[in-house]
Order: C-alpha cells, then structure tokens, then sequence
C-alpha cells in the first residue's frame, strides 16, 4: 500500500508533459485560422482540421488536428492512416486490426475465425515483429502488449467498440517517442475514437450470418447539450455466433460512453469510458501430423462429454473435451487539453485499467479427484488459468511553437498490479449424469479447486520521459529530432507452488528485473520536394521491459523458467531487448494516384527466446530457461499503388489498391535444444511470419450502390526455427457489396451490406505458435482458418 501512495505522489506531483507530433507533418499554410475547416487533400475525400491556430510563427504537428471523418487512406511520411471509408467494407464488428492489416503493407494478422475475434487463434505481425513488440495506444492510452492472456495490457478489440473508431494510424519506422508504451520495438499502432455528434442523433445496425451469427450494435449521441457545446455519446455492441467447426458459442458484449466538453475555443476536457465481457469457446489445437490424420474440420469434443470421457480413459489425448476463455474488463481515462496561450498546449490523460481473465481446457493429463461421493473420479479435469490486472496511470506534455520549431516534452507513468495462478476443477464422473463444467465457468460446481500448481504476483512501474523538436526551416520541409529515457521495473514472482505438479521442491522464480535507457534517439525528416511528391527519412533506437508470464508459460519470460537458481542466473546475464530501425521512402499523391515505396531494415539486439538446457529439476528433467539469442536482422521493401482513374461519368467510383510486401528476417545463432546441444538456427528465416505478402481491393460505387473485391495473397510461412517445416502458401478472396436506400420516415441513411469470407473456400493455416513452435520439426500450434462464410447487416441512422 505504502509503495502504491509513493508511486501515485510523484504521479501527481509531476509537472513535466508528454506530446502529440509526429516528424511527418504536411504543408502548413501560413497567416491562417483555421476553425472545424472541411478540407480536401487529393484522391483522400475530407480531412476535418478542428479548431487549431496557424501563424506563420506557430507551424503545427500533424496528429494534433487531422481525424478523419471519410476517407481511404491520410498518409504521410512512415505513418499510414485507415479511416471510416474503408472500416466500412467489413463486417460490423471485425477486429480493428484485421482491417488495419488488410489495407496497410508489411502487416498480416491471422485468426481461426472470420472476424478476428477469436482471442486464442489471433495474432499480428508488423514487418516481422509480433503484437507483444509493437506500441499501441488509444486516444493516447497505452494498451502495451496484445498477446493472448497477457498480464501487461489489453487487447484494442476489447478496448473499444469497432463502430466508434474515428481512424486508425500505423508507424511502421521506429514510432513516435511520444507514444507511450515499454513494449515498441518495431513501431506503434495510435487509435483515435470518434467525438460525440454536434446533433441529436441515434445509429443502429443488425448483422446476421453464418453459424447463427448475431451482431446488434446500437449508439445515441446527445448532440450539444448548452452553449458550452456539451456532448456525449453512449454506445452497446452484443456479438454471438457459434463456432464454424466443433461445439461451443462465442460471446462478446461491450458497453461504451465518451463525454466532451468543450472549454473555449479550443480546449476540451473528455472522458471515456468502456466495459467488454468476452465469453468464448476456442477451436482445438492442430498439428501439420493431425491434419493428416483426422482432417481439416477436427475440434474438441464438446459437447460429447461421453466421447471424451472415453478418450481420455484410454489415454487417447490427441485431442480434448473443450478449451476457451471468460474475460472481463473496465478501461476509463480522462483527457485535460488546454490551449495555454496561442503558443502553449497543454495535455493530460489520466486512465485506468482493470481485468479478469479465465483460460481453460479439459486437461487429460491430469485426472479429477473422488467426487459427489463415489468411488470413481473422471479421466480428466478442467485447467483454469486465472490472470488478473490493474494498470494506473497517466501522460502529460506541453507543446510550445516558436518561431519554426515544435518543441515537445513530457512523460507517461504507469504502475501495473499483475497475478496470474492455475488451478484444477474436477469434471463430474459420467455415470452420475450429472451435467459437466463450462469453459466459461462456472468452475467450483463440484467443489473447490483440488490442486494448485502455483500463484505468482507482480508489480511493474514504468517511467518514460521524452523531448522533441519539429524544426520547419520551410514549408515542405519537416526535420524532427527527439530522444525517449525509459526505465521499467517488474517486481514480484511465485507466491506458492505444488512440488507434486512441478516436480521439484525448489522454489519457483521470484525477483526484480529492471529494463532501463536514459537516451532512445528518433531522427526523421519529410521532403515535399514537388507538389504531391514526398520522400521521408526515420530512424529510432527502441526497448522494451521484460514479459511478465507465470511457471511454463511458453514464451521469453524470466518468470517462467522452472526454478529460482535459473532465475538468479538470469538475473545476472538478460540485458533487455533493444533495436535500431531504419526506414527511407518515396510517396506521389495525387487525385488518379497515390503510389509509395519503402525500405526497412531493423537491427534487433538481445532478443530472447525460451529454451530448455538439461537439469535435474522440473517434470522431465528439463530445465527451462530464457536465452539471448544476440543479434537478429530485418531487411524488407513495401510498396503500394491506389489509382481512381476516372474523375467523371459512370465509372467515377472506380477504385483499386494494391500492395506487395517482401521480408527477409533471420535469427543471429543457434538455440539451446534441449539435449545439451545447439539446434541450427542461425541465419534461418523468421517462424510465422510470410516474406511476400500481396494486398489487393478493387471498388466501384454508383450512386446508392458499391461492391469491392479483396483479395489476399501470403506465401509459405516456417513452423520450425531450423525452417524444417512450413505451411503452404495460399489465397484468401473475399466479397462485399453495399446498397444505401435513402431515407424512409424516421430511419435516415437505410443500408444494407452484404459479405463473403473466404470466397473461394481455401483450406489454409491461419494462427501459428500459439503454443510456441517447434525447433525442429512438427507440434499442436497452429489453427485452421475459417471456412467460406457469409454475412448480411442492415444499418440506419435516426435523426
């Protein structure tokens, strides 16, 4: 308790503050006002430019006044920007990120279901880097680490409703340093919510489709409430489907309000508020070995509980009875933006954070006890992993124009309260009849928990601290030159443990691990050396703290290896993971046109792997440990091409984008692979991740109606660190088309959309290394994508 005040003292008694530039920012017209001005930018549709001064003395960064309201893409420099115009050719409720990775080169996320919902099977890579390494923020809250069952943030599809996202931007150089976050190292993903409506005004939509699928999203805005210009929105989202293969539903629900108040002429204050409850079962683990064996469409057995009663009674474990999910979150932060004076900005965000996670599987390893009275117990039991977070924190910066320069300072801190424990539920035996556990719980139905392998809790401060400088030295020219100090402290371990399931008496980890930078550089330049001719230039150095994961947690966390002794030796060696990434690009943007080029590379250093080295402790006597693999080296090229060829007649609504990715990532040495020896990864390619990625859209609107093509190409992809095994390359096409039909009576805006996933019905692995992947060889960790599906939604507006 005593840390927590001391912690949250120098929270409230900072005064230095954080910013919101960007190096890249477009060409600033001098001796301007510019208040809620409508501009149009070339081939981009409309930019609102809300309520921000310009002078010839005041140039301003980019971010601090461009939302998108319409548009496809607002890009400059290394940040690519998503907006309304394309969100809407998916399915109501899609995961933010599948449309991000859609329609942006260098990104491919993948999930076992059609909307990128299903949190086991999801993941995202950005140009070789996982979602546990990237930033990403919403409205400027930091939401750190995306990964499955993390104890260090909160995934972005439960943090908001997808119909209440204003824009999304992506940087793929080395990120911002304003953006906080202790997990960027190969760029940061910013996510802007949408402002309450300046009118009264209520928006519906109903989506249905494959699997009894079922989305009812409904949002009221109060529109301005007084002469202050008060207003505020309040939204609900409830999305149901079943599983496409196997037994089991998938329930999302999310609650939402934002409120704005507007003070002056430009200032606000805002609050934003949002609850989700995530229920879900997931689909069964596959190998390349079982695809053979059993098939594509193979699952869990629920809800046969008999079949795999059976099963496991004659230690049949090749698949289980069920596996799945119940999460629950809270996310509220309270934004302060005050211009000063004409000169002077000031911002502050204060938030909180706070979620339960359940994860579970009908576990065949592990037998129930005696239960109800009898003498018998059932063959398996149900796991449950319980993780629970509270995150605290708040950012804070002033922003000073003069003369040609964007001076910027400020600092985000955060004190995160993490537990993560495992627990063992008997099932009921099958001659009681009696009904079995849910994986969504509850879980004590026949008793406590009968075994508890082990508890562990955390603390993790974080304290970063930027300055940087947007030097305008002439309107086409930006010059950005900024550090970031960050230091991060975890603090805590195993609190208990079962000798019995660990197999060793020695005590599990526990201890402080401390990740720190003083000076973190980040050098960008942006050229608009011709009208809709840019050339940009970005370099940064990044790091990120330590993972925080309980005993076998399967990923590079020092927590998690299998006693204290190795922890101890850990703590000695780890330096925490740092890299250098370096990004040149070329961009021509004009109405018939938009075309861009880049190259990366990313020198990355220190990355960790978890490996096993032989022991005399732990189940199998194997010593798991966490291993710094050295160097690892990222080269790539992105390019992009979007033309609208027609700027009349019939076929003005013609559109089409592409884009085309090549990766050519490699580890720097050999791992540990867990018989004394080295397996031979050294200089082989990235796990999961494809090295040619082909992106295409093709759109035509006329008048009410619209239809588009996607059409998604991703190449072999290696299971195996030695590169041994690997999925087949595939083609994903999907369909969509759209009918506005106007206004009828009360209901404004009456659209109906309909969609095809997988339209060619391809048989391809979408997930893999959930459970990690294999050094050599094949392993249960990857999922099957999801099979032809259709949707349809009607929306409307109500004024």
């Amino acid at each position: 308790m005593k840390k927590t005040f001391s912690f949250w003292t120098l929270c409230l008694g900072a005064t230095a503050l954080t910013w919101d530039a960007h190096a890249a920012s477009p060409d600033m017209q001098q001796n301007k006002v510019l208040h809620a001005q409508s501009d149009s930018i070339p081939g981009k549709g409309k930019v609102t430019r809300s309520a921000v001064h310009h002078t010839a003395q005041m140039p301003q960064p980019r971010n601090e006044q461009i939302s998108v309201t319409r548009s496809h893409s607002i890009s400059h420099g290394s940040e690519q920007t998503v907006g309304q115009k394309v969100m809407q050719q998916f399915v109501p409720g899609t995961n933010p990120l599948k449309v991000l990775a859609a329609r942006t080169p260098g990104l491919s996320f993948s999930s076992g279901d059609a909307l990128g919902l299903d949190a086991w099977s999801s993941s995202l890579y950005m140009r070789g880097f996982f979602w546990n390494e990237l930033g990403m923020t919403l409205d400027g809250i930091p939401l750190n680490d995306q990964s499955y069952n993390t104890v260090s943030g909160l995934g972005l599809s439960q943090a908001i409703i997808t119909n209440n996202i204003g824009f999304m931007s992506v940087s793929q150089g080395g990120g911002a340093v304003n953006v906080a976050s202790n997990t960027n190292l190969g760029g940061a993903i910013q996510v802007h919510s949408s402002d309450p409506s300046d009118r009264m005004e209520g928006q519906v939509s109903q989506m249905f489709g494959s699997n009894a699928s079922f989305r009812t999203y409904g949002r009221f805005d109060s529109g301005k409430l007084n002469s202050t210009g008060t207003k505020f929105y309040i939204s609900y989202a409830r999305s149901d489907t079943h599983k496409w293969k196997g037994g089991g539903d998938q329930l999302q629900q999310q609650a939402e309000a934002k409120l704005v108040q507007p003070v002056g002429q430009d200032s606000h204050i805002s609050a934003f508020m949002n609850w989700s409850n995530n229920s879900q079962w997931g689909y069964a683990d596959m190998s390349l070995a079982s695809i053979r064996k059993y098939g594509w469409r193979t699952d869990d057995y629920y809800p046969d509980f008999s079949k795999a009663y059976a099963a496991a009674a004659a230690g049949n474990y090749d698949t289980i009875y069920d596996g799945g999910q119940h999460q629950v979150s809270y996310l509220g932060g309270l934004t302060l933006d005050f211009a000063l004076t004409n000169n002077l900005r000031w911002k502050t965000i204060f938030y909180g954070n706070s979620e339960v996670l359940y994860t579970t599987y009908g576990n065949p390893y592990q037998p129930s006890v005696n239960t109800m009275g009898g003498t018998s117990a059932a063959p398996f039991s149900e796991q449950v992993w319980q993780s629970h977070e509270v995150r605290y924190g708040m950012t804070s910066s002033v922003q000073y124009n003069i003369a040609h320069n964007t001076i910027e300072s400020g600092i985000w801190l955060e004190n995160n309260n993490q537990e993560q424990s495992n627990y063992f539920y008997n099932e009921p035996t099958l001659a009681s009849g009696a009904p079995p556990l849910l994986t969504i719980g509850p879980y004590n139905t026949y008793g406590k928990a009968f075994m508890s392998p082990y508890g562990f809790k955390w603390t993790t401060d974080t304290f970063q601290y930027f300055l940087s400088d947007v030097y305008h030295p002439v309107h086409n020219l930006d010059i950005h030159a900024g550090l970031r100090s960050m230091i991060t402290t975890t603090s805590g371990g195993a609190q208990w443990q079962d000798p019995a399931f660990t197999g060793s008496t020695d005590p599990l980890a526990n201890g402080s691990l401390t990740a720190a930078a003083a000076f973190l550089p980040h050098v960008a330049v942006n050229y608009r050396f011709l009208p809709g001719h840019e050339v940009y230039f970005d370099v940064a150095e990044n790091m990120r703290g330590y993972q925080v994961q309980a005993y076998e947690g399967g990923g590079a966390s020092p927590w998690s290896v299998q006693n204290q002794a190795t922890f101890k030796g850990l703590q000695k060696t780890l330096r925490p993971e740092r890299d250098w990434v370096y990004l040149v690009g070329y961009r021509y943007t004009s109405q018939p046109v938009i075309a861009s080029i880049d190259a990366y590379h990313a020198d990355a250093y220190h990355r960790l792997q978890y490996g096993e080295v032989p022991g005399s402790q732990g189940l199998g006597n194997i010593v798991g440990t966490v291993v710094d693999t050295g160097h690892v080296s990222i080269y790539g090229v992105d390019a992009a091409l979007t033309i609208q060829p027609f700027k009349r007649g019939v076929m003005k609504g013609l559109s089409a984008f592409s884009s085309i990715s090549y990766n050519h990532s490699t580890y720097g040495s050999d791992f540990p692979n867990g018989s004394g020896g080295y397996a031979d990864t050294r200089g082989k390619k990235f796990v999961n991740f494809p090295q040619i990625m082909y992106k295409a859209n093709i759109t035509y609107g006329y008048k009410g109606a619209e239809v588009h093509l996607d059409a998604n190409y991703y190449s072999k992809r290696y299971f195996s660190y030695t590169n041994d095994t690997w999925v087949a390359p595939y083609w994903l096409v999907n369909l969509g088309a759209r009918y506005r039909f106007g206004d009828y009576g009360p209901l404004k805006g009456l659209t109906f959309d309909f969609s095809v996933y997988n339209l060619n019905n391809t048989k391809y692995i979408s997930m893999m290394g959930e459970n990690g992947n294999p050094t050599s060889g094949d392993a249960y960790s990857m999922e099957r994508g999801a099979v032809r599906q259709y949707f349809g939604t009607i929306s409307a507006h109500f004024y």
